[in-house]
């Protein structure tokens, strides 16, 4: 018996090798259908997909053998993956120098061999996709076609494999960045709200104090100070909600009727201006998340009040209940949305530079979270919009 030679390339190989992760994995059924049809195709006894370790050949799957793995240094294998030829055969081992007293050959009667080299993109040999038989033999052009395309389609599958490793790991650690960064965001944000609202206090009491010692300058830049506070204390109240959405989503359903809920929200909004909002007609009882569904209408009907140039404004909202759903329907008669931005607007922190009835620019914040919360509530959001006419948002939640 020869031994196999070691590649010069061994340590890259089996670097190559194991980054794959497949080595002791557990059988599969891909690779277990691809050695029973190149058995059939070869009309071999045995077929075997081999992955060359430092000292053992593992078999990822074995068709006709029940065995995980065999030494290296007495491994077929081993020949084939330092061999040049496309297919590595050998028609009769005991006519061959290298194999005619193998262990192989000897205990298990092993007569004939062909295998073909699995070759990772950066050209290491992995380990082959080989047939074994108990007689001398050949292979026909067909069947020798047929072991090579069988070869790349291993290849192919231990690619996709890799790549599921990759992504999952991407996934994993964009999950983990993502828990970070809600987590910063949540610390800081909770950290800024009791200074902002220390500088909005503080703004009143000076002004209050010794506002009649200021010009007028001076009362704007304190009014300035104050709407800053304010403006920051939104954003940062927006960023809570948002991150906190998830924990929102996850709250049991609730029973209620709509109508004492949208009425509920109305009160809520402290509606100061000269608005008509027109509830739908039929009350519905439904069970569903209230809590994510009541932050998902603050957001909405809050929306429609603020980017609004009308002297009167216009709310109308209607809802309804279908096969296990909740569909509500705001449409107002605000400044409306340009189409091309239409598709951006549930993107987190994107703002469209319009300002509201205050003048006041938005954070780009609620949206995103508005979109959160309804995708976590099974349901999906859509919206349309003509500039200087007005916003239709539609949206639907599960219920029962």
């Amino acid at each position: 018996m020869i031994t196999p030679a070691i590649p010069a390339n061994e340590q890259e190989r089996l670097s190559a090798l194991r980054s794959y992760q497949m080595l002791d994995t557990l059988p599969e059924k891909d690779f277990d259908n691809i050695t029973a049809l190149t058995a059939s195709i070869c009309d071999t006894p045995i077929s075997l997909i081999t992955l060359m370790d430092t000292n053992r050949n593992f078999l990822k799957s074995h068709h006709g053998v029940d065995l995980q793995e065999s030494p290296r240094d007495s491994s077929f294998c081993g020949h084939a993956i330092v061999d040049n030829s496309e297919i590595f055969i050998v028609e009769d081992t005991l006519k061959d120098e290298r194999f005619k007293d193998n262990p192989i050959v000897k205990e298990q009667h092993i007569r004939f061999y062909a295998g073909v080299t699995l070759f990772s993109p950066d050209g290491y040999a992995l380990g082959t996709l080989c047939v074994f038989d108990t007689k001398p033999r050949k292979l026909d052009q067909k069947q020798t076609n047929a072991l090579k395309a069988l070869g790349s389609q291993v290849v192919n599958l231990l690619e996709e494999r890799k790549r599921n490793i990759a992504l999952q790991e991407l996934q994993k650690e964009l999950q983990e960045n993502n828990e970070r960064l809600k987590n910063f965001a949540g610390i800081i944000s909770h950290d800024m709200k009791m200074p902002l609202a220390n500088m909005i206090v503080t703004s009143d009491i000076l002004k209050k104090k010794y506002g009649k010692n200021l010009d007028e300058q001076g009362l704007e830049y304190l009014d300035y100070l104050k709407q800053s506070s304010f403006t920051l204390s939104e954003y940062v109240t927006g960023l809570l909600e948002h991150y906190e959405s998830e924990k929102t989503s996850q709250q049991s359903y609730e029973e209620f009727d709509t109508h004492h809920l949208f009425e509920e929200i109305v009160e809520l909004l402290n509606i100061s201006v000269d608005c008509e909002i027109n509830l739908p007609e039929n009350n519905l009882e439904v069970s569903c998340n209230k809590t994510a569904l009541e932050q998902i209408l603050i957001n909405l009907i809050g929306n429609s009040l603020k980017y609004n140039d009308k002297d009167k404004i216009v709310i109308d909202i209607d809802c309804k209940k279908e096969n296990g759903m909740l569909f509500i329907t705001i449409v107002d008669n605000g400044v409306g949305i340009e189409k091309e931005k239409l598709n951006e607007i549930f993107e987190l922190f994107t703002t469209l530079g319009t300002l509201d009835r205050n003048g006041q620019k938005g954070n780009g914040i609620g949206l995103s979270t508005v979109k959160k919360l309804v995708n976590k509530l099974e349901g999906d959001i859509s919206v349309s919009s003509e500039v200087g006419q007005g916003t239709t948002f539609e949206f639907s939640i599960a219920c029962q």
